[in-house]
């Protein structure tokens, strides 16, 4: 009789999760984020899609376990999108302050920013991951006109933040506590979100003229 234990394909155990981990970095950096999916690396690494799911959680879950990232930074923004669209600069802040002020999560993030500059694979990848998890979620939950570019804008005042407290560690906003900062960088995020009124020539194109 044949064993039941012995078909399909393999059960979780440390070695698996780390051959899934192998399979992850090596096509995340070959193809891209958006390429990318749990049933291709499930496919590869030989194992249950579910198995990948089980260890892993999401795409974004298994991108910051490939990376070796203690905590992903899209899956941190995802915990702070819902609530008030006129609150999000501060929760969003908030939740990077609480992630980045933390060594163990900080090593990581910024080795992972080190060799996105270092190497140009991983800089698309990295690139890629901001755009599509990050600018683009945050562009459809405050919606409007113009909203990816007001997202793209509120996410670049907080990446140099990041630089500036964390990897370049310019003083004093590296000792700065986080109320400070807050009240430092909350109006120009604010600002960064807030629907700009469209150009008066652009209000008025397509009018008939009047004599």
């Amino acid at each position: 009789m044949n064993n039941p234990s012995r078909r399909g394909r393999r059960t979780g155990s440390p070695d698996t999760r780390t051959q899934i981990l192998d399979v992850a970095r090596r096509r995340f950096l070959a193809e891209g984020y958006q390429a990318v999916t749990l049933r291709s690396v499930a496919a590869e690494a030989g194992v249950d899609l579910a198995l990948v799911s089980y260890y892993f959680g999401s795409k974004k879950g298994l991108f910051g376990a490939a990376l070796a990232l203690a905590t992903n930074p899209a899956e941190s923004l995802a915990l702070v999108l819902d609530g008030e669209v006129e609150t999000l600069p501060e929760r969003v802040l908030t939740q990077l302050l609480l992630v980045w002020d933390e060594p163990e999560n900080a090593a990581p993030l910024r080795a992972m920013l080190g060799g996105a500059a270092q190497d140009r694979a991983a800089g698309v990848l990295v690139s890629e991951v901001v755009q599509r998890e990050m600018i683009d979620r945050i562009a459809a939950r405050i919606g409007g006109p113009d909203a990816r570019r007001r997202a793209c804008e509120f996410a670049s005042h907080l990446g140099g933040l990041i630089m500036a407290r964390y990897v370049l560690r310019l003083e004093p906003v590296a000792s700065l506590p986080a109320d400070e900062i807050a009240r430092s960088y909350l109006p120009a995020l604010r600002h960064a979100l807030r629907p700009r009124p469209a150009p008066r020539a652009a209000r008025g194109a397509g009018r008939p003229e009047t004599s």
